[in-house]
Formats: structure tokens, C-alpha cells, sequence
């Protein structure tokens, strides 16, 4: 095979494991409750090399951006309630960023900083950076720090080549609002505490987007029963 050929074949299976985990981070995206158009969710990879490829076939990350916004039912599931001191709560879902970092080599502080920079000033209430290499321990400490003003995760291509909530093994989760987490809690007279703990980093919190604090509704098949429900406490 010549150069050019051995070219274009390492092009495209980049290309397409790119459209993977691009398929994959916008079912995420839609499991969370953000509103996304069906054909950008299900695209082809005919159309994702159309969209996203230079003219000699090389993946082009630098123009894989996009923006959702939340669901009216997402908005509602992460608002607030209401109090006398805080009467009209504002929701804690926002729009969100997504990158496919084109950097191919160390991930460093400098990256992270500026996609953090974008995120909060283009009002932006998430972001997610999609990278082909692992992030330095000192750009993590970087996004440990700003999680106050935006909240950024970080996702590697390779994470997102298959959708783990497809496996037939994983069951249905269900992340709850805070009067659900509440109403569970005093049906069952429990302090949260009390609840079985999935990680923060578990690979279906991290899908979920999971915060600590937050419960997660676990529906699971049963012989005898047809269906039941767990829950867990995300730390």
C-alpha cells in the first residue's frame, strides 16, 4: 500500500470513531433532558465525513462545536422549590458547550483554561471538553477550581466509542428532582445518608452527569416481580 493510501485509511477510521463518540455525547446530551434534533442524533457517517472532514479526509475537530439547550422538563427537574426567602428559584440547567479539543498531544492547563474562559463568558451553564488525550494532573486541578462558576467534565474519544446504556446488562437509571429525593427520603423514613452510594465517577454517573448529593432511581427486571426499583446516593 503507498503512503497516500495508508494515509487515507488511518483518515478514516479516525473519522470514524469520531462519529461514535459524537453520536454517543449527543444521546448523552438527550438522555439528560437537553433538546436535540433527531437527525444531528442519529446522523450518518456518510454525513458526519461530509460535515466534518477536510478535503483530503482528515477529521476537522476544530468545527465539531455545538450547543444544546435544556427541556422544559429538564429546566423544571433542576429547579429549586419554591420558599418565602427564595420565592421564584432560577433553574440550575443552562445551555451547554461540547469541543472536540483538536489539541493531539499533552492536554494542559492552557486548553482547559480556555475552554473554561468560553463556557463562562458565553453564559454557558456546562461544558464538555472531548479529548484524544488524557488531561494533566494540572489541568484537573483547573476545572476542581471553577466548578462554581461553570461546570465542565471531560470525556475521552475512546470513553464515548460505545453508549453503555445499551448494553443489555445496564438498567434503566433515572436521576431524581429534589422534591422526588425528598418525598423518597419520607416515604421511607431515611436520612440520605442511609441510601446505597454509587461514585461520582462511575462510568453511568458520569454519563448521567451525576452531582453529589443527587439520587439516581434504578429500574431493574425481575422474575417474580416484572420490575423493581433501587436507589442511589451520588458522592
Amino acid at each position: 500500500m503507498d503512503e497516500e493510501g495508508s494515509t487515507s485509511t488511518v483518515f478514516a477510521r479516525e473519522t470514524s470513531r469520531l462519529w461514535r463518540a459524537w453520536r454517543t455525547v449527543h444521546e448523552m446530551l438527550q438522555d439528560r433532558g437537553y433538546e436535540l434534533a433527531d437527525d444531528e442524533v442519529t446522523i450518518t457517517l456518510d454525513s458526519f465525513r461530509l460535515k466534518y472532514t477536510a478535503p483530503d479526509g482528515a477529521p476537522n475537530r476544530k468545527v465539531m462545536t455545538f450547543s444544546a439547550r435544556p427541556s422544559e422538563t429538564m429546566i423544571k427537574k433542576h429547579t429549586p422549590p419554591a420558599t418565602p426567602a427564595n420565592p421564584n428559584p432560577v433553574s440550575e440547567a443552562g445551555t451547554v458547550f461540547v469541543e472536540f479539543c483538536p489539541e493531539q498531544s499533552s492536554i494542559g492547563i492552557g486548553v482547559v483554561k480556555k475552554f473554561v474562559t468560553f463556557c463562562a463568558t458565553q453564559n454557558h451553564k456546562a461544558g464538555i471538553l472531548i479529548t484524544s488525550q488524557p488531561l494533566s494532573a494540572q489541568a484537573r486541578k483547573v476545572i476542581a477550581v471553577t466548578q462554581q462558576y461553570t461546570q465542565i467534565e471531560c470525556f475521552l474519544e475512546e470513553d464515548l466509542l460505545v453508549n453503555i446504556t445499551h448494553h443489555i446488562l445496564v438498567p434503566k437509571h433515572i436521576v431524581l428532582s429534589r422534591e422526588e429525593k425528598t418525598a423518597l427520603l419520607r416515604r421511607y423514613r431515611l436520612k440520605e445518608t442511609q441510601l446505597p452510594r454509587i461514585l461520582q465517577k462511575d462510568p453511568i454517573a458520569r454519563y448521567l452527569g451525576l452531582k453529589r448529593g443527587q439520587v439516581v432511581k434504578i429500574i431493574r427486571a425481575s422474575e417474580t416481580a416484572g420490575r423493581y426499583a433501587s436507589y442511589r446516593l451520588c458522592v
